[in-house]
């Protein structure tokens, strides 16, 4: 399968990847032709890619990074806890918190038992999921992605289960900033920007005083936009400020956040996500964070069409572990004409050879 962009989608064309609504049900099936009807549903909907079946990308297979099942079912649970802390006031948050701890933490528990059983690359699906909230979203995302850095960092169980629990809970301060500030689709005024700052210092005095919860958890929520050049917020905490779990945290945050659909901005690839991480390694994140990082999610995912500074195409059909900037690709042209017979190559192998662009927009000739 291929990914390609809904702008060049044409009718035909076979959906190669079924896409699920919030509710968890099919919203396109796998095999589905595509018609000018699902073209415009598709759209509307602000999906910007899908994977298509063809014969250039035969074969080719997309892991997830969590099992379906079990990202329905954690949303799901995310989405239920939130709502019952945000209909709460006063003292009875800090207790209703409390008591939904135990299902945050039976999510860390999924996620570590499958991300430290998983030796592939992490892959970031593109709309293969369309939910309503982003914040529930995000949290599962951040989750999952600062298990797999704490996991590439070598950090002992307990303390890869602490980070999950700061990184589903980073964002949870945000339930008590107004929705209208936090759906806004334009720029924050000065002031609302001030306001959803408040957000790290909420989430901090929600979770700080809970026994069900790690207190280095509580300062995931606090310290996640902190910047190692002090830049960040809420207190301008310089490098050997930020502890060690918020650095991670910090990472995962802006990637899942730059690759995802946001009301004011449309996502990024994976690629364009990780280069401004890596933009901002040494100054703003965490130099060995960002290489963990790196070296644990997929650059390129498979199933991406890249074009080559030689003149050549290809799709890129499995992930290479040792350096994911650099994986194998299948060969399909050559300076504009179609090969007979595709062939692979490991780009780690040619490091001559340079990606000129990521080609989503790729339509194959019409013979």
């Amino acid at each position: 399968m291929r990914l390609i962009s809904t702008k060049v989608l044409q009718t035909g064309m076979v959906i190669g990847r079924t896409i699920w609504n919030e509710a968890g049900r099919p919203l396109l099936q796998k095999g589905v032709k595509v018609s000018d009807q699902i073209i415009q549903r598709l759209q509307q909907l602000n999906i910007q890619y899908v994977y298509i079946d063809d014969k250039i990308s035969a074969n080719i297979e997309i892991k997830e990074a969590i099992p379906r099942d079990m990202r329905q079912h954690a949303v799901d649970q995310i989405t239920s806890s939130f709502n019952k802390l945000k209909n709460i006031k006063g003292k009875d948050v800090t207790y209703c918190l409390d008591q939904q701890s135990k299902h945050f933490s039976a999510i860390i528990d999924d996620l570590f038992d499958n991300i430290m059983n998983n030796k592939e690359i992490l892959t970031v699906l593109s709309d293969a999921f369309l939910y309503d909230n982003y914040i529930y979203t995000h949290s599962l995302q951040v989750a999952v992605y600062s298990i797999a850095i704490a996991k590439e960092l070598h950090y002992n169980p307990v303390e890869i289960r602490q980070i999950g629990i700061g990184a589903i809970l980073h964002d949870v301060g945000k339930i008590m900033i107004p929705q209208e500030i936090l759906k806004k689709p334009g720029r924050f005024t000065n002031e609302e920007y001030e306001l959803m700052k408040l957000h790290t210092k909420y989430g901090f005095d929600l979770l700080r005083n809970l026994h069900t919860i790690s207190l280095l958890s509580a300062h995931c929520a606090f310290q996640h936009h902190e910047r190692l050049d002090g830049s960040g917020y809420p207190r301008g905490l310089l490098d050997f400020e930020i502890h060690p779990y918020a650095k991670i945290i910090a990472v995962a945050d802006v990637f899942d956040a730059v690759t995802s659909n946001r009301v004011y901005r449309k996502k990024m690839l994976p690629s364009r996500g990780l280069d401004i991480i890596k933009e901002g390694s040494g100054t703003l994140y965490d130099e060995k964070v960002v290489n963990a990082f790196r070296r644990c999610v997929a650059y390129y995912p498979n199933g991406t069409c890249l074009l080559l500074a030689d003149g050549r195409r290809g799709i890129v059909c499995k992930q290479n572990r040792e350096n994911a900037e650099r994986p194998w690709i299948r060969i399909f042209e050559e300076n504009g004409e179609m090969l007979k017979a595709t062939y692979e190559i490991l780009l780690a192998e040619h490091l001559d050879i340079l990606v000129e662009k990521v080609d989503v927009d790729y339509l194959e000739p019409v013979e």
